[in-house]
């Protein structure tokens, strides 16, 4: 690979421990949120320690790991730059703030390593994007589980890295505090030009943040492709069980102020949703869950459903004892629907077959 190709991320490695080998080649988006998604012990934290340059791969193996248009990684040039002069930042899952700095005291240590010329995102920026401003004379001892991690993101913004590297920076928290980082973290890659590498475990993380998905199982990449493709693709584990489903990228279109409604418009039509507190033709990300989809081969009326979409079916799969799990395309855009298998025999569902999904409830992810 040469140095030259840029809004790519290179990182091809191999490292061997007792019982398990990581063997990974990657080519990935040089922006936008990558997320890499599998089980306990597949080697998501082993992907990031090595791209950071704290792992080294096993003697013999040419490594490369380059991050747009700076190589960090070249064995076989002998290139090998030290974590300390690669420009990434590091989220852990626990936030590691120093308890006797303050929290500007916090954000303030790391920057100063970074010259001023190499200072692309201001501090005050950084402030503002995680909405920590009014925690600047706190200690870290007195602040919620939450409000670390935002102050721990921030620290790490505020170094102006090449690339955020977060290693399941959600896993320690409780639902409450989850759902008030995660809205931060949407905000990244809409307001900033980083990309975020971004370890989890967790699939509603994945649907709501990632662009990107890299699927590893047992060391090596089983999958790597657009977010929304992944999700809907039959032959992966990903696209079965109850959390299957889809994610759509929809735009605002109207609002019912009467009805509290939101219409958004997507690939495959309009979408009704509750009322949104976004400007028209602002974008909405959408999960649209396959246990939440019915099947019918013609337009019904009548119905309390409000999403009834047009799809054609691609594939078909057995899921858990007596389900099935459907494929379909509405206009290019991927959904599943999830059905008995009597249903599938009763509807005569086969790739190719025209009918409606009807859509009876949504989450909104950002």
């Amino acid at each position: 690979m040469s140095a030259s190709s840029t809004k790519r991320i290179r990182a091809r490695f191999q490292l061997n421990y007792p019982g398990f080998e990581l063997d990974v080649d990657l080519d990935l988006a040089g922006r936008g949120i990558t997320a890499l998604f599998g089980p306990s012990g597949s080697g998501k934290t082993s992907c990031l320690r090595t791209i950071a340059g704290l792992e080294r791969s096993m003697q013999g193996v040419m490594a490369y790991v380059a991050v747009n248009d700076e190589v960090w990684q070249d064995d076989a040039k002998g290139v090998f730059v030290p974590v300390h002069q690669r420009a990434l930042g590091y989220v852990f899952q626990d936030a590691n703030l120093f308890t006797h700095l303050s929290v500007a005291q916090n954000l303030a240590y790391g920057r100063t390593r970074i010259p001023p010329a190499l200072r692309r995102v201001s501090l005050d920026q950084a402030v503002a994007l995680l909405g920590i401003g009014h925690l600047m004379d706190r200690q870290p001892g007195t602040l919620s589980g939450g409000e670390r991690q935002r102050v721990a993101i921030a620290r790490a913004l505020a170094t102006s890295p090449r690339i955020l590297l977060m290693d399941e920076p959600l896993a320690a928290l409780d639902a409450p505090r989850k759902a008030e980082v995660l809205p931060y973290l949407a905000k990244l890659h809409h307001e900033l030009d980083i990309p975020v590498l971004y370890v989890s475990h967790a699939l509603d993380e994945v649907a709501r943040l990632a662009d990107h998905l890299v699927l590893l199982n047992e060391g090596h990449v089983t999958a790597s492709g657009p977010t929304g493709e992944l999700l809907t693709r039959l032959d992966l584990s990903i696209a079965h069980g109850d959390a299957a489903g889809a994610v759509l990228s929809a735009t605002v279109w109207s609002h019912d102020a009467a009805d509290h409604l939101t219409t958004a418009r997507f690939a495959g039509g309009t979408i009704t949703v509750p009322e949104q507190n976004a400007a028209i033709g602002s974008p909405l990300r959408i999960r649209v869950q396959a246990r939440d989809v019915s099947l019918t081969l013609e337009r019904q009326s009548g119905t309390s459903i409000l999403n009834i979409i047009a799809a054609t079916v691609t594939a078909l799969s057995p899921d858990s004892p007596g389900q099935v799990m459907v494929a379909l395309d509405a206009c290019g855009c991927p959904l599943l629907a999830r059905v008995t298998t009597r249903s599938a025999k009763a509807l005569a569902l086969t790739p190719g077959l025209t009918l409606y999904a009807q859509i009876k409830g949504v989450a909104i992810l950002g």
